[in-house]
Parts: C-alpha cells; structure tokens; sequence
C-alpha cells in the first residue's frame, strides 16, 4: 500500500528514518551506582560520576550491556564482539561533563530487522541500522520560575539504547507501526518498560520527501517525540510543511525541530549538527568491551517466546483467528495471563488446551477487558485470578451453568471476590438437565399455545424459536438450552 502526500506538481514521497532513545531497564546508570527511579526529588539520584566532579572515572554497568545484547539478539541483529565508547562533544547545561559517552564507530549491536503489520494486514519489514549505548543527559526545567531555568540531574548518565532504523519507512501509519512494534519487542524482552509518557522511549523522527525515482531529499529532524500518536502526526506535518515549501520554490535546511502536541505541528530548534561537529573521540578513560561467546549464549538463552513467534503459535496451535492472536500478544502480561488461564481450565475440565483456546480467548477478549474497562483498571490488578477465571469456565463447559448466567456470576465474583462455585449454588443458577422436569415444562406449554403447535406442523417452523423462549421462561431460564431444544424437536414430531 504506497502512501504519497500530494502536490500541486504531482505526488510526493515521504522517507522516514527512526532514531529511538530507550531507557535500559536497569537498578543503575550506565557509568555509575546511583539509582534510576523515575518521580525522585530533584538531584536525589546523583552520584560524583554523574555530576562530573573532577577525578570521577566512569565504571561501565554490566547489566546494561546485557539487555542492549538481549535487544540486539531479538532483532535478528549482528552482535559485534568488540565495541567502543566515544565522547561526544557539546555543551548544555544540562550536561554537567560537557560531552555525553556514547557510541558511533563501533556500536554494540549492528544490523537487524523488525517486521511490522501494514493497515492491508500485510507484513514489511524496517532495517535496524544500529542499536548503541550511551549515557542520557540531565533535564533542565523552565518553568518553576519566570527569569530563571533549573537543573535536575537525575537523569544524566541514565543508560540509553539508540536504536536506529534505515529510512525504510514510507507513511505516517508505518512510522506508528515500527515503533509500537519496538515498543511491544521491548517490553517482552524486558529491556526497557517502554513507558513513553515518562520519557523512558523517545523518537526523534527524521523526514525528507522526494519524487518517485529521485533521490533521498534533505532531512528534518524532530526531536524527543513521545507517543506514536504524536510521531504519526509529525511525520504528516513535516511532510507536507516540505512539500510546501519545495513547491513554493523554497528549500530545506537541515535542522532539529521540535513537535507542538497542541497544535501537531514542528517548528525550528536549531540547525542540524554533523558527526563531525561533535569531536567524536575514542573515551580514554573506557576501554573497548569485549564479549564472550558464553555471555551471547546466556543472553540469548534469557529471551521468551517474543511476539511473532507467540502469534504463530496461537494461529497455528490454537486454532485462533490472527486477530485474537495479536490482541492477546499485545502485552507479555496480557498473553501470560491467557495460557495461566488456558492451562488451569484444561486441568479443569480434561480437555485439550487447543480446543478449550477459543472460548478462553473469546472471554478474555471481550467479558474480561470490558469488566476491565468499566472498572478502569489494569490487567496487572484483575479483581479475579486466571485459576479463578478457569473455574467459571468449567462450569460453563460441563453445562453447570448456561452462557447468561455466567454472566451474572462474573458480575458478582468482581464485587465479592467470592468463588463462581460459591456464588452458583448461593443464586441457585445450576441448570436442569433432568430431561423428565424439562419435558413436564414443554408439555404445559405445548399445551397452553395449541394453535401455534397446529402451526408449525403446518410448516410455520419459525415458531420453534417460541417455544424455546416459553420453555426457558417456564424454567425461570435455568433449563440447558441444549436439551430444550433436543426435547422440544422430539415432542413436537409426536
């Protein structure tokens, strides 16, 4: 499905390249022991190394190369046994060294690929240039006072995975696409909690437009956007603002521009630096790391089941549509929570998880997150457990209970915390299934509606759907709809 934004001189081609900044999951920073807890008091996360105090050398934490590692190997990514850290000059005052240690010769992971879902259901996949780590700078905030700016250094030396795509991308969609792909990729390998509206995974979105055929355009680059609405809406803005221009006669200029969520538009920072412009220099106080081949392969052995793999499973083991599969993959919890579900009901019941998945899946996706919804709560704080889950299952399954009265028994089981057992027996939802008390009930109500029998042995078989009803109205809707419907095609063929 091509996307174009079009001009008064034809179509014009987006090209979009993703620079993702991603928050290590880590208890500390990359080059010190201070903690990384998000919502501390200003410069209460602070240590020498940090701050830059002179003499502080930086100690490189071990954990944060392993999850760039794990991150590299979940990608499909080339994992370069040898890498090197790099002072990146330039002065903020935010960045207490005057440089950030980053890396751009030699990163830690090299290329790999992530696979997206286009808006047709098809599949494209976005090269990954290059993931490397680097330290995070400070903040600085402006608005606690009207003629001064503050500093809060909470988050320099925050470990950071840059992840960087090739320019492969070609919509605003695909854009949205790639990064809630990274994101859930992430989250599961449990690298970065991917909480963009803390500004644990950031984006800063590079545009260029073009005609078919030509080549790459000059680039914009919009930085530190934080939510993939709002990386949709600046590659859109940006685009046509550069298709604009170019057909007013106008050019671009290489710059960083900042995205406005009131309004959805970028407007100028500052002209875009080259890599040359920052000095890179091998750190002289690092040297390069090297990594084993047992560090790769305990690395590697840490992953779990990630999505792709976890949707092909549940299409082609489970017999789910691909739409269940990835509303169900979405959230590592959400897909944990099903297959705890799906295993305490095969227990329950003795049956085959794969012809039990559906009707779990189905409950999950539409009785458990609409409760969810109407309670406005997380799947994480469920008032219910999955064995719990299993359990009212069952009871449908073996016709204990009938599809509506689990309903109710939901219900009650969210403002109780009480067993569906328990509450079955309390509300006195069994169903009958004595064939000779069903029997009984359709035979006064055969009787009671004798010119609708003489109908429908006329040939008006619409109206079994109304003995149905009456019977389930006789049984106070406690008969199992099954055998009413058995019996009454068996006493109306008398």
């Amino acid at each position: 499905m091509s996307y174009t934004v079009k001009g008064q001189t034809g179509d014009w081609e987006i090209v979009v390249g993703l620079e993702v900044h991603a928050q290590v999951t880590a208890r500390a920073k990359l080059f010190s022991g201070a903690a990384t807890d998000f919502g501390a008091e200003p410069n209460t996360q602070v240590s020498l190394v940090d701050a830059a105090m002179p003499g502080m050398l930086p100690v490189l934490n071990g954990e944060c190369v392993r999850q760039a590692v794990r991150t590299g190997l979940a990608l499909g990514a080339q994992i370069n046994r040898v890498s090197r850290f790099d002072r990146k000059n330039y002065f903020y005052a935010d960045l207490p060294q005057g440089y950030q240690i980053s890396q751009l010769y030699h990163p830690i992971v090299g290329e790999g690929a992530l696979d997206i879902i286009l808006e047709d259901g098809t599949t494209k996949s976005i090269g990954i240039e290059r993931i490397h780590l680097e330290q995070d700078a400070g903040k600085s905030v402006h608005d606690l006072h009207p003629a001064r700016s503050f500093v809060d250094l909470n988050r320099s030396g925050c470990a950071l995975m840059e992840i960087v795509s090739r320019p492969d991308i070609r919509s605003p969609h695909e854009a949205g696409a790639y990064v809630a792909a990274l994101r859930q990729l992430l989250r599961y390998v449990g690298s970065c909690d991917g909480n963009m509206d803390e500004g644990s995974m950031r984006a800063d979105v590079n545009v260029s437009v073009r005609k078919a055929g030509q080549p790459f355009g000059t680039r914009t680059e919009t930085k530190n956007v934080n939510s993939v609405r709002f990386i949709m809406a600046a590659v859109e803005h940006e685009a046509r603002r550069q298709v604009e221009l170019l057909e007013a006669g106008g050019t671009i200029v290489q710059e960083t521009r900042l995205f406005d969520p009131g309004t959805g538009t970028t407007r100028p920072m500052r002209s875009k630096e080259d890599a040359h412009d920052y000095r890179y220099f091998p750190d002289p106080d690092l040297l390069p790391v090297e990594l084993s081949e047992d560090f790769i392969d305990a690395a590697r052995a840490s992953l779990p089941e990630l999505p792709v793999a976890k949707r092909a499973r549940y299409t082609e083991n489970l017999g789910l549509t691909p739409y269940l599969a990835e509303v169900l993959t979405a959230e590592k919890t959400t897909a944990s929570w099903f297959e705890t579900l799906l295993t305490a009901l095969a227990a329950r019941t003795k049956k085959p998880e794969a012809t039990l998945a559906k009707t779990a899946a189905n409950w999950v996706s539409s009785e458990l997150f609409g409760a969810l919804k109407r309670l406005g709560t997380e799947l994480e704080d469920a008032p219910l457990t999955p064995d719990a889950a299993a359990e009212l299952l069952a009871l449908v399954d073996d016709t204990t209970i009938s599809n509506s009265a689990a309903k109710t028994v939901f219900e009650a089981m969210l403002e109780t915390g009480d067993s569906a057992a328990s509450i079955v027996d309390a509300k006195g939802l069994r169903q009958v299934s004595d064939t000779g008390a069903i029997d009984t009930k359709i035979a006064e109500v055969l009787a009671a509606n004798a010119d609708k029998v003489a109908q429908y042995k006329a040939g008006k078989e619409a109206l079994f759907g109304f003995f149905v009803g009456q019977t389930m109205k006789a049984m106070a809707g406690k008969a199992n709809p099954a055998l009413v419907n058995e019996r009454l095609k068996a006493l109306l063929a008398e």
